[in-house]
């Protein structure tokens, strides 16, 4: 370890002196450092930094919502690499995404710049999911199973003996069923594993724990060592992740679902009937082995189909809610029992030393059974109250996770003495964290809130027509709707993003606009990759993107997206976790469609909103075919639109160069300003 690098870049006399001396050192950054290599100066970024200084060395929860362009990265890292300089241990950044990860501590990444324009040797490892990496013990399996020439997988073994940790990054033109072959999956049961302790994702390990300054993890892999940690230790075991000074959670509006998987078990249909079908090829079984095969087929699929029998439909979501009954009950029930028997046969038949099934088949058999064991037993107590569960959409999966997620929240992190901050552009509403802090289960936090540094009032118009379409049934407002859009887009040639609830939506309004012929590109969510069509969107111009799946985590700066469609209001499914949250305010005597339903909507229409605008250079307009005036959602609708944009009630108070800049050229503006806007987001 360096020495520039174990020692805090300001000086201080004690730890007393620490918070005002950080105070003053990231002032000094932000004033005097990065305007010297261009960059502006923004007020809501110095105040996010400071907050974040102040919480931090408190050991505050902290709640930081800053608006696009702020700047966000920056506010945090400052603060961040201090303070594990200061307690000798790594602060943890969790992401979203392996793309987030990579976008942050990848070549080029927002570290490494940041890292340059201080002169400051910032040592940050990254911690991604493990299918990320390959199995040394499914790459010698492949081997000996190749028979036919596969080029694609020739290539990728031959770089398997030479790569260092078998990073896929190393590979990124591995498609999916390629790596897949080779990849770490949860089944694999690294204890009895003959390459333990010299495995590739061993040495990933060992390289990220050795971290100084930063780790930066994803969400699942923060919860997957969260949950196991005192387990493992108990164990004798390491954690999956080191000793940290603190944890930032990027994008940290998204956390719940992540913790609600790794929290949680489940049944997978596939998983037990590719059992079902080894076990039907072993030659010499026994006969009560082979009996409770026969009688395990049955069970699962009697269960699995009572189950998709059971679920309530709704197109928005993957998550499927289930309707909780006797029947259902009693299946998972006859299920758990003949999982139980059959464990205990194949345990009998292992200590026969049964030559048809490998040790490490057994042992991954046995995990899949009796993880499928403790689902089906946590389901069936108090008759599901304890646990959310669902049903995967497209998957034969049974989810069953923890109903007191909050609880577990507070007891693993919460409640120790490090300091939590969240990060986000959509976190509250209209300032008031309430509702998100509520689904944490956090009653004691501080929290900060800035808007964009971008000008709304001068770059975006939201048109919200006065008129309202008809109520009188869904096949007349899908008509007067799909006029009012086919208008807009004559009006904007193009340009357009047009979000919709549901891939039915999508393909409803690609059979009406059939008739209309409008001379543009329209490129429909399900024909091709959402990466392929995101760049052919920037790409033309005049193209017009329609889909379910854009509401977040693109990127178009430019002309090519001048117009932002709302074609209905993003108001909850009957998600599982959604529908354990209107449960537990109703139990509380409030009102489920103020208290979830409207900060839900709010939330996903302000993710939706900031796809707008990406640069101070963008211009552009939103609308909303749903009504919004003189409803009972008008101030949740309201709060979550860019603050300071201007609402207007009629398509001709806008006009061309509200849409996009008067050179009508973009590729004319200055980029370098526009990178740094990129730089610091």
């Amino acid at each position: 370890m360096s020495a520039s690098r174990s020692k805090v870049p300001f000086t201080y006399r004690n730890n007393h002196d620490f918070p005002a001396k950080l105070t003053q050192w990231i002032g000094h950054i932000f004033y005097d450092v990065l305007p010297d290599h261009g960059y502006e100066i923004r007020e809501e970024q110095i105040y996010t930094a400071y907050q974040l200084a102040e919480s931090v060395c408190k050991g505050n929860v902290h709640l930081a919502e800053a608006g696009l362009g702020t700047g966000k990265t920056f506010a945090y890292l400052l603060t961040a690499v201090a303070y594990a300089r200061l307690k000798g241990k790594p602060a943890l950044i969790a992401c979203a995404s392996t793309a987030l990860q990579e976008q942050l501590a990848g070549p080029k990444g927002d570290i490494e710049k940041l890292s340059s324009l201080l002169d400051l040797e910032i040592d940050v490892r990254m911690a991604k999911d493990p299918r990320q990496y390959i199995c040394d013990l499914k790459v010698n399996r492949s081997h000996y199973l190749l028979q036919e020439p596969d080029f694609k997988l020739d290539n990728i073994l031959s770089w398997a003996k030479e790569t260092n940790r078998g990073e896929r990054s190393e590979m990124p033109g591995v498609p999916d069923r390629v790596w897949n072959q080779l990849a770490w999956d949860e089944d694999m049961i690294c204890e009895s594993c003959s390459a333990r302790g010299y495995c590739k994702l061993v040495k990933v390990r060992e390289h990220y724990r050795a971290a100084v300054d930063l780790i930066v993890c994803d969400h699942g892999i923060f919860f997957d060592d969260l949950w196991s940690r005192d387990e493992r230790i108990a164990d004798g075991k390491l954690p999956l992740l080191p000793e940290y000074s603190a944890v930032i959670f990027d994008e940290g509006h998204k956390v719940l679902l992540p913790a609600a998987l790794r929290a949680g078990r489940k049944v997978v249909k596939e998983d037990i009937d590719n059992i079902i079908s080894s076990i039907e090829q072993v030659q010499g079984a026994r006969t009560s082995l082979i009996s409770i095969n026969l009688a395990m087929e049955t069970a699962t699929s009697q269960f699995f189909k009572l189950l998709y029998h059971s679920t309530i439909e709704d197109e928005r979501t993957d998550r499927l809610t289930v309707r909780i009954s006797d029947k259902l009950l009693k299946a998972a029930n006859t299920l758990r029992r003949v999982l139980d028997n059959f464990l205990f046969e194949l345990q009998n038949e292992q200590e026969l030393h049964l030559q048809s099934l490998s040790h490490v088949q057994m042992q991954t058999y046995e995990f899949i059974v009796e993880r499928a064991i403790v689902a089906l037993v946590r389901f069936s107590r108090n008759r599901g109250k304890e646990v959310i569960i669902w049903a995967d959409r497209e998957d034969q999966v049974f989810w069953v996770v923890p109903r007191d997620l909050s609880g577990m929240l507070n007891k693993h992190l919460f409640l120790r003495d490090i300091p939590v901050l969240f990060s986000s552009a959509t976190m509250s509403t209209e300032k008031d964290f309430s509702y998100f802090a509520s689904t944490l289960g956090l009653k004691e936090y501080t929290s900060s809130s800035v808007e964009s540094s971008f000008d709304y009032e001068n770059q975006v118009s939201v048109y919200l027509p006065s008129q309202r379409l008809s109520d009188s049934g869904q096949e007349i407002w899908f008509d007067q709707a799909l006029r009012r859009l086919v208008s807009l887009l004559r009006l904007t040639k193009g340009r357009a993003l047009v979000l919709t609830n549901a891939p039915s939506e999508v393909k409803r309004i690609r059979k009406g606009l059939k008739e209309y012929s409008l001379p543009y590109e329209f490129l429909w969510e399900d024909n091709a990759e959402r990466g392929y069509l995101v760049r052919k969107f920037r790409e033309e111009t005049s193209s017009i993107l329609v889909g379910s799946g854009f509401w977040e985590g693109i990127d178009v700066p430019g002309e090519s997206l001048s117009l932002l469609v709302i074609w209905q209001l993003p108001f909850p499914p009957q998600d599982p976790l959604i529908e354990a949250r209107r449960r537990e305010i109703q139990e509380q005597g409030l009102d489920p469609v103020t208290a979830v339903d409207y900060p839900e909507m709010g939330l996903r229409l302000k993710q939706g909103c900031g796809r707008l605008i990406r640069t101070q250079y963008d211009r552009g307009a939103i609308t909303i075919l749903e009504p919004v005036l003189d409803t009972p959602w008008e101030q949740a609708v309201l709060g979550a639109l860019p603050e300071g944009a201007k609402v207007v009630g009629n398509l001709n108070a806008i006009s061309l160069s509200d849409l996009w800049p008067p050179t009508n050229d973009y590729e004319q503006l200055p980029r370098a300003e526009t990178d740094d806007v990129t730089i610091q987001f």
